[in-house]
């Protein structure tokens, strides 16, 4: 059973995710009204409130402003309460045992330590590492016909979530630790990207799996430099 707090972190985190989605698709649906008038649009247009406030120096029909100005609204209510969750979600999880060693780990961020933290819960719970990627869904699935086995696209199943954000982590890791750059990029010249940020994606996670068994805390992850306790 979990505990009062890590069922309140869930919904948190639950619904923090139903309002960046609906941000995004609000921010396609300003997409689409500009490609529509002719307009090409970067995601850059759309990354913060006073960018998205230039869209209306754009030659449109006043009705299109109208209504864009009503989507812009939405945006910034929808960026205020994400942003008091994030703050609320980051400040529960500093409480959260393993919250340090996550944190120490080039490419974990608050929100992605306490979305991780809370899918995992005792890591006990898992036998090995590969227990764990299974839970998260980013195992292969395997198929047997006959004498043949045959390993397909990842099972997706689980929490994900928790599986977006161990992939976002990987994503800002591959830049900055050269070791999982590399791997990921040898990776990526046999198999391509797709196969090669998940097989990222398992390592990382065999990473916050011994962090967290073993009590681990990075001083340079990027090194796999240790504190010395």
């Amino acid at each position: 059973m979990r505990s009062k707090e890590d069922q309140q972190i869930a919904s948190l985190i639950a619904t923090r995710d139903k309002l960046v989605k609906l941000r995004t698709t609000l921010k396609n649906k300003i997409h689409g009204i500009l490609s529509a008038n002719g307009h090409v649009t970067k995601k850059e247009m759309f990354s913060s409130v006073k960018s998205l406030e230039r869209i209306f120096d754009l030659n449109l029909d006043d009705a299109y402003k109208f209504e864009l100005k009503v989507i812009v609204e939405q945006i910034k209510s929808l960026t205020k309460s994400i942003d008091e969750i994030t703050e609320e979600l980051t400040k529960r999880g500093k409480e959260l045992k393993g919250y340090k060693n996550l944190k120490s780990i080039t490419g974990i961020g608050d929100v992605s330590a306490v979305i991780m933290l809370n899918a995992i819960g005792d890591v006990k719970d898992f036998e090995d590492a590969d227990k764990l990627s299974a839970y998260f869904g980013i195992v292969p699935r395997v198929n047997n016909s006959n004498e043949t086995i045959r390993q397909g696209r990842i099972t997706k199943m689980g929490n994900k979530i928790a599986r977006t954000a161990l992939v976002q982590s990987t994503l800002i890791a591959i830049r900055y630790n050269g070791y999982l750059r590399s791997f990921y990029e040898r990776l990526k010249a046999k198999k391509g990207s797709g196969k090669a940020i998940i097989a990222t994606s398992r390592k990382l996670l065999a990473t916050v799996y011994r962090a967290l068994k073993y009590d681990l805390v990075y001083e340079n992850f990027n090194r796999y430099q240790l504190v010395v306790t």
